[in-house]
């Protein structure tokens, strides 16, 4: 089966396994600095730099750990309404045309909201800089209890392509409960 966009569109809970492999990145893209702030406050909520250390696309190990982050980010992250969010990344050898990410969070089976940013172009050997904004949905409370109370139930899964065609796809969880 062909993974397009459309198709990732219409999926109704987090997949329980990566739609491609790490192969797929036939671009060289690496993700090296990502950060998260509060748009109404500025505050950074959070920051990461790579260290120049990137994992092989031909590596022997499972390379299926270095896709799935964990972010334990307490419930006042849930009051949030709108997150600036940049990430940097280098291409490789390849130009990269119409570069696409759609990234969809769920509850348990319930989509919360799904987000869809693209970039045009991306010219070989270089390093670029992605700056999305996410609009935070309105959830009902008794689901944000659930949520607090259910930590890593929360779920996203983040499909890249590069002209229609999946290139990298990772997965995040989430836990509400409050930070210790």
């Amino acid at each position: 089966m062909e993974i397009t966009p459309d198709y990732v569109s219409q999926l109704t809970e987090a997949t329980s396994t990566f739609l491609c492999p790490l192969s797929a990145n036939t671009y060289g893209i690496e993700f090296v600095y990502f950060r998260v702030r509060d748009l109404e406050s500025g505050m950074v909520l959070f920051e990461v730099q790579s260290e120049g250390e990137t994992v092989s696309t031909e590596a022997a190990i499972d390379g299926d750990q270095f896709r799935t982050v964990k972010y334990h980010l307490g419930p006042d992250f849930l009051k949030l309404r709108a997150l600036g969010s940049t990430i940097d990344f280098t291409v490789g050898p390849k130009e990269v045309r119409n570069f696409r990410m759609i990234e969809r969070h769920y509850f348990r089976n319930n989509l919360l909201k799904s987000f869809d940013f693209n970039i045009d172009f991306c010219i070989p050997n270089t390093r670029n800089s992605w700056e999305v904004i996410y609009e935070i949905p309105e959830i009902p409370e008794e689901l944000l209890q659930q949520m607090i109370e259910n930590p890593w139930e929360t779920k996203s899964d983040s499909f890249y392509f590069v002209q229609d065609e999946l290139i990298m796809h990772n997965k995040a969880e989430y836990n509400y409960s409050p930070l210790i």
